[in-house]
């Protein structure tokens, strides 16, 4: 049977909360540092142009219903013609984002300092909870949990008798590294440095690739079937007046 413990409230005063504190602050300063080490770079024509032309073609594929066939069959062959469309990409054109990387030194400069200013702090934080806070049930979820739970809430604590409900110091501290991102939204926006998971992610990629962008935006505008919805608007219309004149 799991065992019920008594935290006490020392801990609370003097492990969850501090640590708590101590990772949003921490988040904050990595924030506004990686803010600091940000190169400023002028955003290239051709790419600001395929974003633009793929914002207009999804427009059009949205929107394809509001206007006659023949007007959306010449949009359509002006976005998606295979000479000169403006999503078509020749294959020897394709950009590759591994080699637009370490072709351009700002970017794998930029790259190396957003995974630094991930990895550095963490690293530190992490010797500094496993140094004074390893071994402490910090808290308790007011909830049962089922075993598969164990691992992740009770990190440096090897007791199976303990409740899984109850949270060590280690596993808080994941928990707040993880799962802060809403308050870091709330306090610095939505577009903040402060979003390890996505960091994470993007550490195992090398960029983006704008053609894939363009490929994709055209397969979607050629197997879109053009169905003008005015004419079934006035025949609504009509029903709805003749509903209204025979009532």
């Amino acid at each position: 049977m799991a065992e019920e413990l008594v935290l006490d409230t020392a801990i609370r005063d003097w492990v969850l909360i501090p640590l708590s504190i101590v990772m949003v602050l921490i988040g904050i300063l990595r924030y506004f540092v990686s803010k600091l080490m940000r190169t400023t770079q002028s955003p290239d024509a051709k790419i600001i142009k395929e974003g633009q032309v793929v914002i207009r073609a999804r427009n059009l594929r949205a929107a394809a219903g509001f206007i006659p066939l023949k007007a959306f069959r010449v949009r359509k062959v002006y976005y998606t013609n295979e000479e000169n469309g403006l999503l078509h990409v020749p294959k020897g054109q394709a950009q590759n984002p591994q080699a637009q990387m370490f072709s351009d030194p700002n970017m794998a400069m930029d790259m190396m300092k957003k995974n630094l200013s991930m990895i550095i702090p963490q690293t530190l934080t992490f010797a500094w909870v496993n140094f004074f806070f390893s071994g402490f049930v910090a808290a308790k979820i007011p909830f049962p949990l089922t075993q598969r739970f164990r691992s992740m809430l009770q990190n440096g604590i090897d007791l199976s008798t303990v409740d899984v409900s109850y949270v060590s110091s280690r596993s808080w501290y994941f928990l707040n590294l993880f799962g802060l991102r809403g308050l870091f939204s709330l306090i610095l926006g939505e577009e903040n440095a402060t979003d390890d998971t996505q960091r994470m992610m993007q550490m195992s990629g090398f960029g983006f690739d704008p053609s894939k962008s363009l490929g994709a935006e055209k397969d979607g505008l050629d197997i879109v079937q053009h169905d003008w919805v005015l004419p079934k608007f006035e025949q609504r219309a009509q029903a709805v007046l003749r509903k209204r004149l025979s009532s």
